[in-house]
């Protein structure tokens, strides 16, 4: 993959970090991405399916690699039309209820974020940070505020925030810090989606390290 041996983290490529994940962590679904794109690694589309038909679809969840290291903090205009072009493929009516996620946050976010309290209809525990957002919009999120099918954006990236606010027709996500390394303190946790067929609804929260859980919101229904 172009571009895959050029960005490090301690001396193990990209390239390395996601073949090692698949190789050897057996409850992930992490895929290498199509080879043509920039930033080049881990941008791929999970098709979730029904309990009783494995060819319906229940829900499209698409992940991007936006970035970071010595790579520019954005997703690229490759990748957004990667996205448009396979969101097209797959779910030409967009019938199909999609989720996105990547590790950092579009500007949009900034748009929407509270500042140490949470504003109106925004859910979560953690505000203890300014978004700190990608370098740059390259179209991606106006070709997701077109599509009724995107229900909302997952992205980590800044450890003390773990809100869920609404932006245009979606809801803009951050995770919950989970391991333990990088900044930051906080206590640990991860936010859990449940996904619904009939009637569909996605709901999260986030549960923390000793169990307890906070912060339900509805994302779609």
């Amino acid at each position: 993959m172009p571009g895959g041996e050029d960005c490090s983290f301690r001396g193990t490529t990209r390239l390395e970090l996601m073949n090692y994940e698949i190789e050897h962590n057996t409850l992930s679904y992490s895929r290498s991405g199509p080879k043509d794109l920039w930033p080049s690694v881990s941008n791929y589309v999970l098709k979730l399916s029904s309990s009783s038909d494995p060819e319906l679809p229940v829900a499209f969840m698409y992940f991007l690699d936006s970035g970071g290291g010595s790579y520019p903090e954005v997703i690229s205009n490759t990748q957004t039309e990667w996205f448009r072009l396979k969101s097209q493929e797959i779910n030409p009516d967009a019938r199909v209820p999609e989720l996105i996620f990547w590790h950092i946050p579009s500007k949009a976010y900034k748009k929407v974020a509270p500042w140490f309290y949470a504003r109106k209809n925004c859910v979560g525990s953690l505000f203890m940070e300014s978004v700190a957002a990608q370098e740059a919009e390259l179209g991606m999120m106006k070709l997701l505020e077109k599509r009724p099918s995107v229900k909302a954006v997952f992205v980590g990236h800044n450890h003390g925030l773990d809100w869920c606010c609404p932006y245009k027709k979606m809801r803009l996500c951050f995770a919950r810090h989970t391991g333990y390394g990088g900044y930051g303190n906080w206590p640990r946790g991860a936010r859990v989606l449940e996904i619904t067929q009939e009637p569909f609804s996605v709901k999260s929260w986030i549960r923390m390290e000793d169990g307890h859980s906070h912060s339900e919101v509805i994302l779609s229904s």
